[in-house]
């Protein structure tokens, strides 16, 4: 039998590049790049920390970074990985590493390793100075008279701070092995080991971008935004309006004065004004408000010489659900294309012909926004699929509750929205047909109240700009409700079941249809997936509220990025699991389109995209994707696709 040990590993690197703007995977194939420190630990040993500037790392060392019978640990493996493997040109076998950040993702514990020490409160704790020994050690510096107009600092500049280095990342190594071996319990299905190895798979394959595209849509925009600005600056005297604060003191000088500018508020304050000028600041405001520099830049700095980009996708990255969340371009938030002409106008951005540009739009930036998507293309002799599930939240949600007429709709691949708005109003709805203007209610139903939401939630998802009036949203909640009773019953049912398990620890609950497990354990709740899958909620309590008892929990608050309590109920946690379970839909699809050789380079919440050969037909990616999973017998799943020469929105 095979005896595994564990090697403990944590590096410090220098770079000229900002590892936050490139990510790993270029700034480590950057030429500049080279590992100062590695730091490494067998199991629970002391930490030993080779200084590479003046010492090797042992041959065994080196050995075990590919022997398959040693574990290797990292926080944010993928680092050390990539790292590693550039360095010292070795072939690093992503399965035979563990994440110790991943492990705290998967316990609804914080990501950072500083955070997740202070939480778990372990007797080591992150060295506070770290930020200023990197910033010193691994950044260029700025060349000075009183530095000798160098422009990297060395270790004999101040030796002091470099074994103060060395302490830093030999404190690091103590911080993981602590965390490895106390939250090294919690385990999670092996396919959950699968997907993280896919996903270092796609990472480190990357995506194709439109090099000439690209370089010149930042010319364009750059060219475009800085006219606006330099007319706004005449306009407003200020020296850079674009600046929220100094344009609402523009606005103030001119009899305006407003708490903030939004979009939905230029038009009002335009109403509101004779003066073409202030007209045209607010517009020119409002233009500015549309570049696209950033997003691009973004894809310049992220290239690894070879016009792709890598590292795109966090797995975990949500820790409430296992969703992946986006990195650097960020995939997940791109703007829609609405163009229709999307080939002539990627030429007119490619031949830098900003007149006809500026003539056939109004607003330039506008245009380039829109084609963001596009940047990103197949390799030669390629093509892109891009296919997503359609309305997978809607279908898990029916399939978890019970809602049988929902379930025979997507049986028959009707349309939701229409099949909503007749169940809500009796009457048949069709799309551009009978009642058709019905369907535009049943959608924004559909959209806002899924997970226990109210008139509120209506009106975020757009409700009066739709056309809806206020008055009507409570009658429009109701009549949703009346005819979902088995999702609207099971919030209730959800939030009893993790009442019950909070107050009972140890003892398992289960949903009536046995698909959703409940647990308390080591003050964690735990809610068990169909898939197997785990969520985790660390600290769940029950707590007393002037409206009666409510669910807290700790973990990282989405908008103070803090770890605090959160309160949540059970419209809140059936939202959790309904998108973790599409979470899990697509990942197994993933794995399953993977095992059939089809090369995955991106992925949205719903949707894959496919860097496919010429005959490769969208039916067969479709097919794959809408196959029955083992662990949830009976949900409905369908995919629609298409194939495209570059990435967009169907």
């Amino acid at each position: 039998m095979t005896s595994f040990k564990t090697l403990h590993i944590d590096i410090e690197t220098y770079c000229e590049l900002d590892l936050a703007k490139v990510g790993a995977y270029a700034y480590a194939s950057h030429p500049s790049f080279e590992i100062l420190l590695f730091a490494y630990a067998y199991d629970n040993e002391p930490v030993k920390c080779i200084d590479l500037l003046n010492e090797s790392i042992p041959d065994e060392v080196i050995n075990d970074l590919t022997e398959p019978s040693v574990i290797k640990t990292a926080h944010n493996a993928n680092f050390e990985m990539t790292c590693i493997g550039e360095y010292f040109m070795l072939d690093i076998e992503p399965s035979q590493w563990v994440c110790t950040m991943v492990m705290a993702l998967h316990m609804g514990l914080p990501g950072s390793l500083a955070q997740l020490g202070s939480v778990l409160g372990l007797e080591e704790q992150k060295l506070s100075v770290g930020t200023l020994l990197i910033n010193y050690f691994s950044k260029p510096c700025k060349p000075t008279k009183a530095n000798h107009e160098r422009s990297r600092n060395l270790p004999h500049h101040d030796m002091d701070k470099w074994e103060t280095f060395k302490k830093y990342c030999i404190r690091d190594v103590e911080v993981e092995q602590q965390i490895f071996y106390r939250i090294g319990w919690f385990g999670q299905p092996n396919f959950e080991k699968d997907i993280y190895m896919l996903d270092q798979e796609i990472n480190s394959r990357g995506i194709e971008i439109d090099y000439e595209f690209v370089s010149n849509a930042v010319d364009i925009d750059t060219s475009i935004t800085n006219g606006y600005l330099d007319e706004l600056k005449d306009i407003t005297g200020m020296s850079n309006p674009n600046s929220t604060p100094q344009f609402k003191q523009y606005l103030k000088s001119k009899g305006m004065e407003v708490t903030s500018f939004t979009k939905a508020l230029a038009p009002i304050l335009m109403e509101e004004t004779d003066d073409a000028e202030i007209k045209r600041a607010i517009q020119l405001k409002l233009l500015l408000s549309k570049t696209s520099t950033a997003k691009y830049m973004a894809m310049l700095r992220s290239d690894n010489g070879d016009h792709r980009i890598r590292g795109l996708f966090q797995y975990y990255g949500a820790n409430r659900t296992g969703r992946w969340a986006g990195r650097l371009v960020q995939l997940q938030n791109l703007p829609q294309n609405h163009i229709e002409e999307l080939d002539m106008v990627r030429e007119l951005v490619k031949e830098q012909d900003v007149e006809t540009l500026d003539l056939l739009y109004d607003s330039v930036p506008d245009v380039l926004s829109q084609l963001i998507r596009t940047a990103f293309i197949p390799k030669k002799g390629y093509k892109f699929i891009v296919a997503d599930y359609s309305a997978i939240e809607a279908r898990v949600i029916a399939w978890l509750a019970g809602e049988k007429w929902r379930m025979e709709v997507f049986r028959k691949n009707g349309d939701i929205y229409c099949a909503s708005a007749s169940q809500m109003f009796k009457v048949p709805v069709e799309k551009h047909g009978v009642n058709g203007y019905l369907r535009q209610k049943g959608k924004i139903a559909e959209l806002a109240l899924g997970y226990g939401g109210g008139p509120a939630a209506l009106k975020s998802m757009g409700a009066l700009e739709m056309g809806l009036e206020e008055k009507e949203l409570p009658k429009l909640v109701k009549m949703w409700r009346d005819s979902n009773k088995m999702i609207t019953r099971l919030w209730g049912d959800v939030g009893d079941a993790v009442m019950d398990a909070i107050d009972n620890p140890r003892r398992g609950v289960r949903l009536d249809n046995k698909l959703i497990g409940f647990a308390s354990l080591k003050g964690i709740l735990i809610i068990k997936l169909p898939s197997g899958r785990k969520l985790a909620y660390q600290g769940a309590k029950i707590v007393d509220s002037p409206k009666g008892k409510k669910i807290q929990y700790a973990g990282v608050n989405q908008t103070s990025k803090k770890y605090e309590l959160i309160d949540t109920w059970g419209g809140k946690l059936v939202e959790n699991i309904v998108q973790a379970i599409a979470r899990d839909c697509l990942a197994f699809a993933m794995m399953k389109l993977n095992d059939k050789g089809y090369d995955i380079v991106g992925h949205i919440h719903d949707e894959v995209i496919i860097e496919a050969p010429a005959d490769t037909k969208v039916e067969e990616v479709c097919s794959i994707m809408g196959e029955p999973l083992e662990w949830a017998p009976g949900l409905q799943l369908n995919a629609d696709g298409y194939e495209t020469p570059y990435y967009r929105k169907d």
